[in-house]
C-alpha cells in the first residue's frame, strides 16, 4: 500500500541527530497541500526517537529504462532498482525526487525506499524490441544501485546477469562494497569488453564520511574495492564526487594517488549541487556538524555558481564556473596526470555483439 503524504515539518534548529543518518530533518513535500510546523508551545508532544529503521515498498515496474538527451552525460539511458538510498548522503542530488511520491526529500529519502519489483522482465522486453539500438546502459543514474537492501533483492544482480547473456554493455557508479559480491560475474563481462565500473570517493576522512555519507562503505573499503575489481580485470575509475569547497577540496591530490596506488585507470570529479530542498538540507547538516566552517563552505560554493547554491544549466552544473571552479579543475588535471590516471575510459565498451533477448528464445521456437 502507498504511504500518506506526509504534512509534518520541524525547523532545522530544533532538530535532533538520528544515529547512522545524514539528514538532520524533513522538509514539507513540496507537492502537499499543506504543511504542519511542530513549535515548543510547552505542551506534551510525543519524544523524538533516536533513531529511524529502514523502511521498503515494492512497487512494479512499468519501464525499465530512463532516458535522457543531457550533453553532460556519456549515456542516454539508465537502470535505477531503487527509489531513495540507505547511504544517506546528504548532498545527493537525488534527494528532490522522493518528493514525487509523496515523501521527504530529508530522512524520507534515507529510510522509506521503494524497490522496483518486475524491473529484469520489463527490460527484457525493451531489449527485444525491433528498434531497440544498443548503447551503453548506466547503472544507476540516480541512487546506488548496490545500497544495503541490493542484498536481499538482488535486482541489480540479476538485471547484470540479462545484459551479460544479451552481451550488452554497462557501466556502475557505487560507493557501496556489495559490488564485489558479482565480481565473477563482471569479470566475464570484462573479457568482452561490456562493463566499466566507477567508485565514488568523496573523502578519505573516515570521521567525515561518518555524517556526510552514513551509511556508504568507508574511504578504505571503497579502496578496496578499487583493488579487487582491477586485479579481476574489470575496468575501474574514481568519481571525486562531489567536491565540497572549504571542506574536501584539500584532499584531491591524496585522493587520486590512494585511487591510483589501489588500481584505478580513469578519474574524474564533479562540484557540490544542491538543487531544491537538498540546499537547506545541506546548509542545516553543516551548522551541525561544522558550525566553524560553514559560512566559509557556502560561500565558496556560490562563488563557483554565480553567486547562487545551485547552477542546473547544462556546461556548468557539474563543474562551475569562476576562479576557485578553475583551480580545482587545474588541481585535478594535474594530479590525475602526475598519477597516470587519463580524464576518461582508455577504450569504449563493445555494442558490435549485442543479442536480442527474443533472438536467444527464437533458438529454441
Amino acid at each position: 500500500m502507498p504511504w500518506s503524504a506526509k504534512v509534518t515539518s520541524i525547523r532545522p534548529s530544533q532538530s535532533p541527530v538520528m544515529k547512522g543518518r545524514g539528514a538532520t530533518f524533513d522538509p514539507p513535500n513540496r507537492f502537499a497541500p499543506t504543511c504542519s510546523v511542530a513549535e515548543p508551545d510547552g505542551w506534551w508532544q510525543a519524544e523524538t526517537p533516536s533513531s529511524l529503521a529502514t523502511e521498503v515498498r515494492e512497487e512494479p515496474t512499468k519501464s525499465a529504462l530512463s532516458w535522457n538527451a543531457s550533453p553532460d552525460l556519456s549515456f542516454d539511458r539508465s537502470l535505477n532498482p531503487y527509489r531513495g538510498c540507505e547511504h544517506g548522503c546528504i548532498y545527493c542530488f537525488a534527494r528532490p525526487s522522493h518528493a514525487y511520491w509523496d515523501l521527504s526529500p530529508g530522512l524520507d529519502f534515507e529510510t522509506r525506499l521503494i524497490a522496483r519489483t518486475g524491473m529484469v522482465e520489463r527490460l527484457e522486453e525493451e531489449l527485444a524490441h525491433p528498434r531497440y539500438v544498443c548503447r551503453p546502459i548506466n547503472l544507476s543514474g540516480n541512487t546506488d544501485c548496490y545500497q544495503p537492501i541490493e542484498a536481499h533483492y538482488r535486482t541489480t544482480r540479476r538485471l547484470l546477469e540479462l545484459l551479460h547473456a544479451c552481451r550488452h554493455p554497462v557501466t556502475l557508479v557505487t560507493k557501496g562494497t556489495l559490488v564485489l559480491r558479482d565480481i565473477e560475474l563482471l569479470a566475464s563481462m570484462a573479457e568482452h569488453r561490456l562493463v566499466r565500473v566507477f567508485v565514488s570517493l568523496t573523502s578519505l576522512d573516515a570521521n567525515l564520511k561518518r555524517t556526510l555519507e552514513p551509511r556508504a562503505a568507508s574511504p578504505q573499503a571503497r579502496l578496496k574495492v578499487i583493488r579487487e575489481l582491477n586485479t579481476a580485470g574489470i575496468p575501474v575509475g574514481v568519481l571525486f564526487s562531489p567536491v565540497i569547497p572549504g571542506l574536501t577540496d584539500h584532499e584531491i591530490e591524496r585522493l587520486l594517488e590512494a585511487a591510483s596506488r589501489a588500481g584505478a585507470r580513469t578519474a574524474t570529479w564533479m562540484l557540490l549541487r544542491l538543487p531544491r530542498e537538498v540546499a537547506p538540507l545541506f546548509e542545516a547538516w553543516l551548522h551541525t556538524h561544522h558550525p566553524a566552517r560553514a559560512a566559509k563552505v557556502m560561500s565558496l560554493l556560490r562563488q563557483c555558481r554565480g553567486g547562487k547554491t545551485n547552477e542546473p544549466a547544462f556546461g556548468r552544473r557539474f563543474r562551475g564556473e569562476g576562479v576557485f571552479a578553475d583551480l580545482i579543475d587545474q588541481r585535478f588535471r594535474r594530479a590525475s596526470r602526475q598519477w597516470g590516471l587519463q580524464p576518461r575510459a582508455e577504450q569504449g565498451l563493445d555494442t558490435r555483439y549485442f543479442r536480442p533477448p527474443r533472438a536467444q528464445q527464437d533458438l529454441f521456437d
